[in-house]
């Protein structure tokens, strides 16, 4: 079975402030992720992560290295049908009403009409937006911009999701219905892909982590196998990113 992320030595350079100058985003980076397992891709901020999340959205082409999706390269577009994505701003049309971008969404991916409408009000319902599907996103907090953001990376069923800070800028409540749509998608053996700094959050959800510094990945594996007992994984976060960068 093709595993859902396949990573070989990634390297990213975008150009310097010099002339003839490259910074380098990523240094190699190998990673996978098997098909039905939550992976958390941890990190501080500038490791690379959503640059790792864009080479798999094809939104930039690596310098070298190859990255894989279900077994086809990346730059293939049949790599990305598959994909849900939800960036940590959801940016999209404040002229729309939430059922309006769904529709549009569902429109994208050719999904029929008669299946678009069952598909919108169940996932209306499944992020609690159904009492303001016909507001104009203008008038959206961040939290419901976030819910609507999350109900649109859902509209085509996807087998990945991508997940970029899901959890950002909710409370108690709304980080809940989260995990639990996390932990549904996981249920229907689905893939999901998600950076997060609420690393309460990872432990409680993720198969895997992966740790990334300086656009390295510096450390992976469960939380079990890698944080011992007593200890946190924030304190182990903290730990493994100070050793690092040393």
């Amino acid at each position: 079975m093709a595993k859902a992320i396949d990573i070989q030595d990634l390297v990213v350079e975008f150009p310097g402030a010099r002339r003839g100058s490259a910074v380098r985003a990523l240094q190699g980076l190998s990673l996978s992720v098997e098909q039905g397992h939550v992976y958390g891709f941890l990190g501080p901020n500038g490791a690379g992560k959503t640059t790792t999340m864009h080479v798999l959205l094809g939104f930039i082409r690596a310098t070298s290295g190859v990255a894989r999706l279900f077994g086809e390269d990346v730059r293939h577009t049949i790599a990305r049908r598959r994909i849900g994505y939800l960036p940590e701003h959801p940016n999209t049309y404040r002229f729309l009403t939430g059922r309006e971008l769904l529709h549009m969404a569902g429109r994208l991916f050719g999904l029929p009409r008669a299946a678009l409408q069952a598909r919108v009000a169940e996932l209306l319902a499944q992020v609690d937006l159904e009492a303001a599907a016909d507001r104009r996103l203008a008038t959206y907090s961040r939290g419901m911009l976030q819910r609507i953001g999350l109900a649109q990376a859902l509209v085509n069923d996807p087998d990945l999701m991508i997940l970029d800070e899901p959890t950002s800028g909710f409370d108690p409540l709304g980080r809940a219905r989260i995990r639990a749509i996390i932990a549904g998608e996981r249920e229907r053996g689905k893939t999901v892909f998600f950076s997060s700094h609420e690393l309460s959050e990872v432990e409680r959800l993720c198969d895997r982590v992966g740790i990334l510094s300086g656009g390295r990945l510096v450390t992976e594996g469960s939380v079990a196998e890698l944080v011992k007992a007593g200890e946190s994984l924030e304190q182990y976060f903290i730990s493994t990113i100070r050793s690092a960068a040393n």
